[in-house]
C-alpha cells in the first residue's frame, strides 16, 4: 500500500522502511536516493569544481559567478535548441523564457569536491505509442539538455584537435559563443584544477547517444577554450557597419605607427544590439583630440566604422568617422564648421 495509503496510521514508519531498504538494496545513501527519485522525470546536469578545498566550500563570490555561468550556458543551449538559427542576441524564443522560469532547477550539491546540481524537468509523461507506432515527440527539456551536452563535448574536441567543419553549422554540434564563453566564465579561477561536467538522464524518457561520460576540462584544455570562442564570434559577428555612442574608458598613445599627427587606441563602452560593448577604436590627429575632450568631460564619443571581433577583443576597423559636432554641442563648444565661417 505504500506509498498510497497515506491515512494509514503507521505509513510513516513503514515508508521510512522501505526507503531504507531501498537504499540498502541498491548501496545508495538518502541523497543518491533522493536523486534516483528526482530523475525519473527530470535530466540532472552535474558542474563540479574540482580544486584544493580545506572545508569542503568555495568563496561566495566563486559561486555567485559559477551560477550566473550555468544560468548562460543552458540559456545558450535552450536557444540553439528553440531556433538553431537564432543569432543569441535580442528576443529569443518564448518556449526559451517559459523553460528557464518553469522547468529549470538548482536540485541538492554532491560529495565530491563542490558540484553544482541543475535539475531540467521533463513535465508531463508523453502520450503512449498508438497503433503500434511511437508518436511521442522529444520533450523540450530534453532537447536542450542533449543540445548542452552535444555542445560540451564538442567544445572539448574543439580544443583538442581543430575540426572548422564543425563551425559550418555550429547550432548541429550545439555549438554557440554564449555556451563556450560560459565554460570560459566557470574555469575562471588559477585554483581550478579542472571543470567536470556530466549528465544523469531522466528513467522515464530513452537515453540519447551523448552526454554519456563525464567531460573533463583540465587547465590545458580551459585556456584554449577563447580561441574557441573568437571562431564561433566571428561567425555569429559578421563584420558590419555601426555607429557607437559611449564614454572613453580609457586610451592609450601608439609610437610605433610612423606618419604626421597622434595615433592612440580608445576604449569605448558602447551598447550594440542591446550588450554592452567594449570596443578599441583607432584613432589619429584630430580624431585623438575629441576623444581626449571626450574622456577629460565625461561626454559620450560618437564614432562609425567596421565593427569585428578579432584577437579576442571588439574592434573598429575601415574609415572610421568621428562625430565632432555632438561632441561640441554637448561641451557648449562651436562646431569646426562654424568657427572655420
Amino acid at each position: 500500500m505504500i506509498p498510497l495509503a497515506t491515512d494509514f496510521v503507521d505509513f510513516t514508519p513503514r515508508f521510512v522502511d522501505a526507503l531504507e531498504s531501498l537504499g540498502h538494496i541498491h548501496d545508495w545513501d538518502a541523497g543518491q536516493l533522493l536523486e534516483r527519485v528526482i530523475a525519473t522525470r527530470a535530466d540532472l546536469f552535474f558542474v563540479r569544481l574540482d580544486q584544493e578545498m580545506l572545508d569542503g566550500t568555495i568563496p561566495f563570490q566563486q559561486a555567485e559567478k559559477t551560477l550566473q555561468a550555468i544560468l548562460k550556458i543552458m540559456k545558450a543551449a535552450a536557444t540553439t535548441a528553440a531556433d538553431p538559427h537564432h543569432p543569441h542576441r535580442g528576443r529569443r524564443p518564448a518556449m526559451v523564457n517559459e523553460y528557464l522560469d518553469e522547468d529549470i532547477r538548482l536540485g541538492h550539491t554532491k560529495r565530491g569536491s563542490f558540484v553544482f546540481t541543475v535539475v531540467s524537468r521533463l513535465g508531463d509523461v508523453s502520450p503512449e505509442p498508438i497503433d503500434g507506432r511511437d508518436r511521442r515527440t522529444v520533450p523540450f527539456p530534453r532537447q536542450v539538455m542533449e543540445t548542452l551536452a552535444r555542445g560540451i563535448e564538442t567544445t572539448k574536441r574543439l580544443t583538442q584537435s581543430w575540426d572548422q567543419k564543425s563551425l559550418s553549422s555550429p547550432s548541429s554540434v550545439g555549438l554557440s559563443a554564449g555556451l563556450v564563453e560560459s565554460l570560459e566564465e566557470m574555469s575562471q579561477p588559477e585554483h581550478l584544477r579542472s571543470l567536470d561536467l556530466s549528465f544523469e538522464w531522466a528513467a522515464a524518457e530513452r537515453k540519447p547517444d551523448v552526454g554519456l561520460a563525464t567531460i573533463m576540462l583540465d587547465r590545458d584544455l580551459i585556456v584554449e577554450l577563447p580561441r574557441v570562442r573568437e571562431q564561433l564570434l566571428r561567425r555569429e559577428e559578421p563584420v558590419r557597419r555601426e555607429t557607437l555612442v559611449g564614454p572613453v574608458k580609457s586610451l592609450a598613445r601608439d609610437d610605433s605607427t610612423p606618419g604626421e599627427g597622434e595615433t592612440a587606441t580608445a576604449i569605448v563602452a558602447a551598447e550594440v544590439n542591446g550588450k554592452t560593448l567594449r570596443v578599441h577604436v583607432p584613432l589619429v590627429g584630430d580624431d585623438h583630440g575629441w576623444a581626449i575632450m571626450a574622456y577629460e568631460r565625461q561626454l559620450p564619443f560618437t564614432v562609425t566604422g567596421d565593427l569585428s571581433y578579432e584577437r579576442r577583443a571588439w574592434r573598429l576597423t575601415g574609415h572610421i568617422e568621428v562625430d565632432s559636432r555632438f561632441l561640441c554641442h554637448l561641451s557648449g563648444l562651436e562646431t569646426p564648421d562654424s568657427s572655420e565661417n
